[in-house]
């Protein structure tokens, strides 16, 4: 019998505000049953969970029951209200009739354009750098509360509060480029309400330096309460000029930004100047001023509840001490510096006995100078303001502060200006970062390579804060190229797709007129310093959205993000040079590898990037195909066999077998032609030539053209060679990192510069992908193929990896010298080729599948239930499985 799991709106569980007007709904099935299947399934919504269960009367809408094996629908009944609880469940039927049914889920819908009654307000019609603001509205209500929703949003970030209670997470809303687009976020406070006299308080701050990672806009806070009563009246409390605005604050304003791209600034906390209970009702009016309202532009920002999960603390850690406390003279006093072991994101926690007017200076740094103190760096780059100050009130008791408004990144944490010795728990270091449940799992016998996924999976998790970032301390920046490698792993290990999601929508909104994108976004593209463009950058749009699409199997996607990938495209199809038929250099700062690469750039066209316009123009032409466009499919296929060919023309040496690094080059670097081969761009009949070319160099690549390196190699019979590479601990590569004891990836190959570099986690997805096997067959994983490596230092090797149809999971482990137990684990509705090699050294003399034996050379003719086929292709031994358990035998 089938059971449903994980029923999901818009691929979120119970979504508190969803503002679009079609829903999707999916779920999971699960069956003990092999090749147990989906015959039919219908979807209802009702106003309640109760309604259900009633006749057609009390529901919204009803899917009628559709007939096969989809895990998904989009819903299409009458115009949803806002603020409105909507119920829903699914009923699928198996083919024998049985049927199943789901348990009740809810969405809550948003406010639609329209339904905003609140204005933005801010404490004064000045607009300021790095200001904070205090906000607070005392209201009373009449009767029990049955329902209470808050939707709220600031400019640039917000913390709240209700009747004395922090609601929400950190980081809120996440960056986004206005006025096109501005999240709002959505919290049910039902709980906190009561009869009565309430508060709500609000601390915000606006940034406005024309940092690197936001848009200025301009200082705002927007809010709107809805309540409804037990008895069925409602009540309104929205931000207007009712509300206050604290007049003497803890945070001082201006305070300096802690890096030279003015990502955040100095948190600099003087808590005798906040008042204690300045969240209750009853607070005294005296202390408090008028608001007004914000800069008319803010009042026209597209309003957007934010899909993306909030920021949270994620792990808690008590640090070691790094050296003994010193005492110098001065202000500093004693100098305690401590160590969380390796580099987070986040910020640390204080819980000290209260000194009144002591202030605590807490600065941050990767590492350490020849003294055992911080470096006074971000990163590699010089900052003297990579710190936060906190000044005591000294009212007795234990003072518990934490600077949250914005993510630092550091490993050590130096306190000074506190004149006793800290023990041990008043300091925790608090990781923190975008919510993401951990969805994938790697183990094997190698102690090291289990080390080298958890730094991947460790550095990708500092790496993901409201957007999904190179580095969590120098720029916090949104790169197309990061975001698309940093896919590999994200996917493959997170409930990843609202994150990846939205750099595709950000980069979207932030599309220039000739259809190029800025080099980070969102970002002050407009700002000198951060006027740039890297067109290679661009061409991952196409390549990041191919990725999400691939894993999710979801054309909505593409859909949605078609139009700025065909800008893109025909941006470039406008620069093709008549003579040549390729794309020029141009203007931007050029990257065909990266960091310190050794691609040349000579002349006028780069290999890279026409290979990359390439594979962009035919993922475009699959894409239009997908969304039915064939005139547009059949145009940008043809754009691409004329831009193939004219790279054969002016770039290959026929000859070599190789294309040069550009136009003025006559090199033939080994991750130009790596990529190429891996893209199927080189004539078919030269690929074996270059294909023993480029796996007979010394290895060249750097971390953008590693990737297609080791695809490369793993996927055309090298796997020893991409093994090697990926694995060695020897310099260069990331098994040198773990070998000098990293924790988090660094930027390349070299101790130098960012020590925490996501775009480097790759290689977690690689272990899983190919020394287990597990790889798709199909977009949203209709079909897998396991291909395990049993790389021959390993003794086992297991992982999981989480779809949109379910759990993959896959384990290997010799037994003795001449067996290799293999189970499978494949979930509903999805089909399988699982491919053994069959090297000449050592052949495969015989199969079992729970202890039946169907191959010993020649394929049985009674297989086992869920067993297609089993049969030779090519250097494979190859079985089609149906869902399900299985455990299967080698013997060498």
């Amino acid at each position: 019998m089938l059971t449903i799991q994980k029923p999901l709106v818009h691929g979120l569980e119970n979504p508190l505000g969803l503002d679009v007007s079609s829903p999707r709904f999916s779920w999971l099935l699960e069956s003990d049953r092999r090749g147990a299947a989906c015959a039919a399934y219908r979807v209802r919504v009702s106003l309640s969970a109760e309604g259900l269960d009633c006749s057609d009367a009390d529901l919204v809408w009803d899917s009628g029951r559709r007939i096969g094996q989809s895990l998904s629908l989009l819903y299409d009944g009458p115009p949803l209200q806002s603020n409105t609880r909507y119920w829903w469940r699914v009923t699928v039927w198996d083919p024998q009739g049985k049927e199943s049914e789901s348990a009740p889920a809810y969405w809550d819908t948003g406010l639609f354009p329209g339904d905003w009654s609140a204005e933005w307000i801010w404490r004064s019609e000045e607009i300021k750098l790095n200001d904070f603001a205090y906000f607070r509205k005392s209201f009373d209500l009449r009767g029990a509360v049955a329902r209470a929703k808050i939707f709220v949003s600031a400019h640039h970030v917000f913390q709240l509060f209700v009747n004395g209670q922090r609601v929400g997470g950190y980081g809120s809303p996440a960056p986004t480029e206005v006025p096109h687009r501005k999240y709002y976020l959505a919290y049910d406070v039902a709980p906190l309400l009561s009869s009565g006299a309430n508060c709500i308080g609000i601390a915000a701050h606006y940034l406005g330096g024309s940092g690197q990672n936001y848009v200025n806009g301009v200082p705002g806070l927007l809010l709107q309460l809805h309540v409804e009563h037990e008895d069925g009246t409602e009540k309104l409390i929205v931000s207007d000029l009712t509300w206050q605005a604290l007049r003497q604050i803890p945070h001082r304003i201006g305070s300096p930004y802690q890096q030279n791209r003015r990502l955040s600034a100095i948190e600099d906390y003087g808590a005798a100047l906040l008042e204690p209970n300045w969240l209750q009702p009853d607070f005294g009016e005296e202390y408090c001023s008028s608001v007004v309202l914000a800069h008319p532009s803010a009042q026209q920002w597209s309003l957007h509840w934010q899909q993306l999960p909030e920021a949270e603390e994620l792990e808690s850690i008590i640090p070691s001490v790094a050296a003994e406390p010193s005492f110098v003279n001065g202000e500093e006093g004693l100098i305690q510096v401590f160590d969380a072991g390796k580099i987070i994101s986040g910020w640390p926690r204080l819980a000290l006995p209260g000194k009144a007017g002591v202030t605590v200076r807490l600065r941050y740094a990767e590492t350490l100078d020849g003294s055992g103190r911080v470096v006074h760096q971000v990163c590699n780059e010089t900052s003297h303001h990579y710190y936060d100050l906190y000044t005591m009130h000294g009212r007795g008791g234990i003072e518990y502060w934490q600077p949250d408004f914005s993510f630092k990144a550091f490993r050590y944490v130096e306190v000074t200006g506190y004149p006793q010795p800290i023990e041990e728990g008043q300091l925790r270091i608090c990781s923190a970062g975008t919510v993401m449940a951990r969805t994938g799992h790697f183990r094997c016998s190698s102690d090291f390579l289990n080390k080298l996924y958890d730094v991947c999976l460790q550095t990708q998790r500092n790496n993901v804060l409201g957007q999904v970032v190179d580095c969590p301390h120098r720029e916090q920046a949104q790169y197309l190229a990061d975001t698309d490698l940093q896919a590999e792993t994200l996917l493959y290990n997170f409930d990843a797709h609202p994150v990846l999601d939205k750099t595709l929508q950000d980069f979207a909104d932030g599309q220039l007129e000739d259809g190029s994108f800025p080099f980070v976004f969102p970002s002050n593209y407009e700002h000198p310093d951060f006027f740039i463009q890297i067109p290679e950058w661009d061409l991952h749009y196409a390549t990041l959205l191919w990725k999400l699409y691939q894993y999710s199997g979801d054309t909505e996607l593409l859909s949605r993000y078609y139009e700025p990938l065909r800008a893109m495209i025909e941006g470039y199809l406008s620069l093709i040079s008549p003579a040549t038929g390729l794309i020029p250099v141009g203007r931007g700062w050029h990257i065909s590898d990266w960091p310190y690469p050794t691609v040349e750039h000579e002349g006028e066209y780069l290999t890279v990037q026409q290979i990359k316009a390439w594979q962009a123009l035919r993922i475009l032409s699959q894409a239009a195909a997908l969304l039915n466009r064939a005139d547009d499919s059949a145009a940008y296929a043809a754009y691409a066999q004329k831009l193939q060919v004219s790279v054969l023309n002016e770039l290959y040496d026929g000859s070599g077998k190789l294309l040069h690094d550009s136009s003025g080059s006559t090199a033939t670097h080994q991750g130009v032609n790596a990529l190429a081969l891996y893209a199927g761009l080189l004539p078919q009949k030269d690929r074996e030539g270059a294909l023993k070319a480029v796996a007979g160099k010394p290895w060249e690549s750097k971390t953008v053209l590693s990737l297609p390196l080791l695809r490369l190699l793993f996927e055309e019979g090298l796997q020893d060679q991409a093994y090697h590479l990926l694995s060695k601990p020897d310099y260069p590569g990331w098994g040198y990192m773990i070998a000098q004891g990293a924790e988090t990836m660094w930027e390349g190959w070299d101790d130098i510069e960012s020590h925490c570099h996501a775009w480097n986690g790759y290689p977690a997805r690689l272990l899983q992908e190919y020394v287990c096997g597990i790889q798709s067959g199909a977009p949203g994983f209709a079909t897998a193929r396991i291909r395990p490596f049993f790389a021959p230092d390993l003794d086992f090797a297991e992982a999981s990896v989480s779809t949109v149809r379910g759990t993959i999971a896959v384990r290997w482990e010799r037994i003795g010298e001449t067996v290799i137990l293999l189970r499978l684990e494949l979930p509903c509705t999805m089909s399988a080729t699982a491919a053994l090699a069959l090297p000449s050294s050592r052949p495969i003399t015989g199969l079992l599948i729970d202890g039946v034996e169907i191959w010993g050379g020649s394929a049985s003719s009674c297989l086992p239930d869920g067993i297609a086929r089993c049969g030779l292709d090519a250097s494979m031994l190859e079985l089609e499985l149906l869902s399900g358990r299985y455990e299967l035998t080698v013997r060498y």
